[in-house]
């Protein structure tokens, strides 16, 4: 019986090749389905992404939307359109300027003695400044006098000696060519006379130059010289230098398209306002008027230069300072003012807010001179009502509620709808 199973169970060498299990290896087939399902996979990451982010901007814009007030009235500010006079003005940059500035220098050569003047004093026209050593000066006038004295008893003597040759000669005493001769040496004397009267007066005004005074009212600099320190009449040291201060002018340039209107005034007599501010142009320092302007144009730079006069009694105004100018050339009468702050601009086009029956309603202008915070306008009526503030959240025919308390400076900012 052993026997006939063995002989029965088939050998595994004789199974049928079509029966076989195939190899252990992948098909394209597999491989392609793989990857449909990673793209399946990666679009619906996709999709999901996709709504997350527009569910965001949806959030967003309802956000905005309620910013702008589309959920109620928007509380705003106002102000009142008013008909007033505004100022047309030229600003530019300028320099103070004294109106005179002396460096004081030695007419003779000597040693200084005494130095009046303390640094930064004021001082008044004829006040020492400054005593040069006047003693050899002093004894050459001495000299000068000393041969004037001489000469004159000379021509004394010799007018004497006319008057006796008249009488000699009326009388035939004498020859008239005596007589002729001595009129001769009396004008000769004469001569003399006034050539020691030029030297006397050459030397009181050498022994005047060892005493320097002050040419003009003002604020004299620094000390630039020493008692003992030796000076030459050559003008190359400087003793001192004197500035004015009341008044004072400051020099500015304006455009030469705008010298004309300036001109136009100036000929009907008017004396133009000048204001001068601070560096940073937020105070006023002066208030003058223009004085005169450049007899020609700056080529280089297409403009002419101003001056103005400042009577600068708190001497506010300091020589070579910098300040910041504006030219009053004209005023506008009777315009329609609103203030600065309640224009807003869409590209070239400016319009406001003019609220009526609680509702802003958009308004294009022309927007004209501006100035101290308000501006010229047209397109709006006096007493018309304008919007102030919360320009993020208006749009045309918004709701509003007017505040009686300003808004913070973020709620005007300005956006065009």
């Amino acid at each position: 019986m052993q026997e006939d199973r063995m002989e029965t169970k088939p050998p595994a060498s004789s199974i049928d090749p079509q029966h076989q299990l195939p190899p252990a290896t992948h098909s394209p087939k597999s491989r392609w389905q793989r990857l449909f399902v990673w793209l399946v996979v990666l679009l619906a990451f996709g999709i999901i992404f996709w709504l997350v982010v527009r569910h965001h901007d949806d959030a967003q814009s309802a956000a905005s939307s309620s910013r702008r007030g589309s959920t109620g009235p928007v509380t705003v500010t106002t102000a009142v359109a008013k008909k007033g006079n505004i100022g047309v003005y030229l600003e530019s940059i300028g320099t103070v300027t004294p109106v005179y500035t002396d460096s004081i220098t030695s007419e003779v050569t000597g040693l200084v003695s005494h130095v009046h003047y303390q640094e930064g004093q004021l001082v008044r026209k004829g006040e020492p400044l400054i005593d040069i050593d006047p003693r050899p000066y002093e004894a050459q006038l001495l000299q000068a006098q000393g041969a004037l004295e001489r000469d004159t008893y000379v021509i004394e003597q010799a007018k004497m000696d006319l008057e006796r040759y008249r009488e000699a000669w009326a009388r035939n005493g004498i020859p008239k060519q005596t007589l002729d001769d001595q009129e001769k040496l009396v004008l000769q004397d004469q001569g003399t006379v006034k050539n020691d009267q030029g030297t006397v007066q050459y030397d009181q005004v050498q022994v005047a130059f060892c005493h320097i005074t002050a040419p003009i009212n003002g604020r004299v600099g620094l000390r630039l010289v020493d008692p003992g320190n030796v000076v030459q009449a050559d003008g190359s040291t400087t003793l001192a230098v004197i500035t004015q201060l009341q008044p004072i002018t400051a020099i500015f340039t304006i455009a030469e398209d705008s010298l004309a209107q300036v001109q136009t005034q100036t000929r009907q007599g008017k004396r133009l306002t000048v204001d001068v501010f601070d560096r940073t142009q937020q105070t006023k320092i002066a208030t003058g008027k223009l004085l005169t302007f450049d007899n020609q144009i700056d080529t280089t730079t297409g403009t002419v230069r101003l001056r103005a006069l400042f009577d600068n009694k708190n001497d506010s105004l300091f020589p070579n300072q910098f300040v910041n100018t504006r030219l009053l050339v004209n005023t506008l009468q009777g315009v329609t003012l609103i203030p600065t702050s309640a224009i807003q601009h869409n590209g070239q086009t400016a319009f406001v807010y003019v609220i009526q029956n609680d509702t802003a309603q958009i308004r294009n202008i022309k927007p004209g001179v501006a100035d101290a915070g308000q501006t010229a306008v047209e397109g709006i009526n006096p007493a018309d009502v304008v919007a102030n503030s919360s320009f993020d959240k208006l749009q045309n025919n918004s709701k509003i509620v007017v505040s009686k308390q300003p808004l913070p400076a973020a709620s005007s900012e300005s956006q065009a709808p």
